[in-house]
């Protein structure tokens, strides 16, 4: 995306500040002017905007009051869909317990029998606690309740043993996982009963997740994205609230002793490769409360060196047995409860051909032709400079010299600067397995990152690979492309844009690798197989602007995934070798390009699997939406494709 694209995006967000936030008005409009007139706008823009930002994200408790609070009528509206369901499944809330302390065992076995749902059942197994309250009262509550199932173990054998013994106790078609001290909302079950309604195969089903406190005060929201199978292998985001169908937790032997701290993320990997990714559902809204220091006894909190390992254990048996055993898998060093994997290359490693378009601009290209050619350790490398009609002497002159190398070749093609049809040209006189697409103002950091790229771009799966590009004082500028955001009409944005690069983003999402709807042609490797396959670049209709976009949601929709990585870092100057997409000569231009977005694109536009419901479209940094656009399953107007 070009910087004229961020300004118009930015500049737009601005205006909508202006009227829904009068404090702001005066330094807002400052910044709207100073958009049409300043190029690095968007630094501007974006520390006008961090305390509202900070703000938003501190109102989270306004936010559940207005979003997420239950209210008489939506009970009544529940009760009344409840007959209506295609499938009442029986659901299975399995919990093991130890030692836990008998108030906060009663507000969690409570807040199940408070279900709006009544089709559920309760199975407790008791660790053998040295404190025999827990397991008094749990007698106490089966005895009042038959839908509560309880029993003892005769040995401790910690919380995989635990809830396998919980386990046996289940009927249900379902189960759902449930720590002792936790709590769940009121219509979660109703939430996962309608989605398995709507959506009969599924296998797994798994909620957004807060925590709450002892007085009942909630925070920490994580709103997650559909299914994401790369960022799985980062964390475990399928936690809480996460159901199984129980006879494929049956089939894969439930919970495995020795990975106690990450036993639920140890599951969830051995579910999936049972399943498929269509039958794993995502429920875009908090359905658990997970209790914030309730209990000295939280093997998280307490043991956290041992739930890593337990993670990362959990991560490489999962790659071994996926067919990815040579992969380096550990924990990140200042992050050790997140995991980084670092993918094998193929041997003999497969050619590359870096496609540069160019007008003049000799200093930017010979920076970037240089760090590829003497900066980057990736030997199989061609080099394919398209030269859009470069007149300057000392462009010419780089051109004579670069070519010298046998790796660098000169593409001329003249005419008016069309972004598509140059790559095309360029990709279908490529020698490479690999086409690497990269603007001319793209700067090496370190050796390793083109290795990175296509050790993920020769997955047979993936379509394109996305890296981590930096603004040239070190901030982010690209970390994925999120869809439907910043303008009206809005077309897509970049994620986390202006952060620092020490920020780990969104729950991890600037340092973990993961699936994203698009990442940018600044710098984007794929198969040359799947370029073909996709129709290349649109270069009749997207000459300039939102190319790369439409290009990953074409590849998205032959069934190939987009990934983003972190462990490719460089620096991307912006796009400072053309010019500005808002001027008198090219806004035609870009307003049509826009309009074809929308025509060709919009309801994917618009529902951006990896940046949910609850997120504002201002910009790409999570801020919660003031009104969250998800119809829940309850209210009129609902439908089964909009439930995530």
């Amino acid at each position: 995306m070009s910087p004229a694209q961020h300004l118009r995006q930015i500049a737009a967000a601005a205006r909508r500040e202006l009227r829904r936030r009068p404090a702001l008005h005066r330094p807002l409009r400052r910044a709207v002017i100073l958009a049409m007139r300043v190029r690095p706008v968007a630094e501007l823009v974006t520390r006008l905007l961090e305390p509202h930002r900070r703000a938003t994200i501190l109102a989270y408790p306004q936010w559940v009051r207005e979003n997420d609070t239950i209210t008489e009528a939506d009970r009544a509206a529940i009760r009344a869909a409840i007959p209506g369901l295609a499938r009442k499944p029986l659901i299975s809330v399995v919990m093991p317990a130890y030692n836990t302390d008998p108030a906060l065992l009663r507000a969690a076995v409570a807040s199940v029998q408070r279900q709006l749902y009544p089709h559920w059942e309760l199975c407790v197994a008791d660790d053998a606690s040295p404190d025999g309250r827990a397991w008094a009262l749990l007698q106490e509550l089966a005895a009042a309740d038959k839908r509560i199932k309880v029993m003892r173990r005769e040995q401790n054998g910690h919380i995989s043993a635990a809830t396998n013994s919980a386990l046996a106790l289940a009927t249900g078609e379902f189960v759902a996982l449930m720590d002792h001290d936790d709590l769940l909302p009121e219509h979660a079950l109703f939430e996962v009963a309608a989605e398995i309604s709507a959506y009969p195969d599924a296998d797994m089903i798994y909620s957004d997740e807060d925590k709450i406190d002892g007085r009942g005060r909630r925070s920490a929201p994580y709103f997650k994205p559909d299914f994401n199978a790369e960022l799985l292998l980062g964390q475990n985001f399928i936690s809480h609230l996460g159901v199984y169908r129980r006879s494929l937790l049956e089939e894969i032997g439930g919970l495995r002793v020795g990975f106690e701290g990450s036993q639920d993320y140890d599951l969830a990997l051995r579910a999936t490769e049972r399943t498929t990714p269509e039958r794993i559902r995502h429920i875009p809204a908090v359905l658990y409360h997970w209790r914030q220091g309730a209990s000295e006894q939280s093997f998280s909190e307490s043991a956290l060196a041992r739930c890593a390992d337990s993670a990362r254990r959990a991560v490489a048996e999962h790659l071994r047995r996926t067919g990815v055993g040579d992969a380096v898998v550990g924990n990140l060093e200042d992050m050790p409860a997140w995991v980084e994997v670092r993918r094998p290359l193929p041997a003999p490693l497969p050619l590359v051909s870096a496609i540069i378009p160019t007008r003049d601009r000799a200093g930017l290209l010979r920076t970037c032709v240089e760090g590829l050619l003497h900066r980057t350790d990736y030997p199989a490398l061609e080099v394919i400079i398209v030269d859009n009609g470069s007149e300057e002497a000392e462009t010419l002159a780089l051109f004579r010299e670069l070519s010298a190398d046998a790796r660098v070749r000169v593409l001329r093609i003249e005419g008016p600067f069309n972004y598509a049809a140059l790559n095309n040209q360029a990709a279908a006189e490529a020698r490479g397995e690999i086409l690497l697409l990269l603007n001319n103002d793209i700067e090496v950091i370190e050796p390793g990152w083109l290795k990175a790229m296509v050790a993920h771009a020769v997955r047979p799966e993936i379509g394109a690979v996305g890296a981590r590009l930096l603004y040239a004082d070190g901030r982010v500028q690209h970390a994925g492309v999120i869809l439907g955001v910043g303008g009206d009409p809005a077309v897509a944005g970049h994620l986390h844009s202006t952060a620092l690069r020490s920020d780990p983003g969104y729950f991890g999402h600037l340092r973990l690798a993961r699936e994203a709807s698009a990442v940018t042609a600044a710098c984007m490797a794929l198969r040359r197989s799947v370029f073909e396959e996709a129709g290349g670049f649109d270069q009749e209709k997207l000459k300039v602007a939102f190319n790369d976009v439409d290009l990953c949601l074409k590849i998205r929709a032959l069934g190939y995934r987009i990934v983003w990585t972190p462990l490719a870092e460089l620096y991307h100057l912006e796009s400072v070798s053309r010019g500005s997409d808002l001027r008198p000569e090219t806004i035609e231009r870009f307003k049509r390009e826009i309009a074809v977005m929308r025509e060709r694109w919009g309801p994917v536009l618009d529902n951006d699997p990896f940046y949910g419901p609850n997120f504002a479209r201002m910009g790409g940094h999570y801020e919660l939406a003031a009104r969250t656009r998800r119809v829940r399953p309850w209210q009129a107007g609902h439908t089964a494709a909009g439930t995530g």
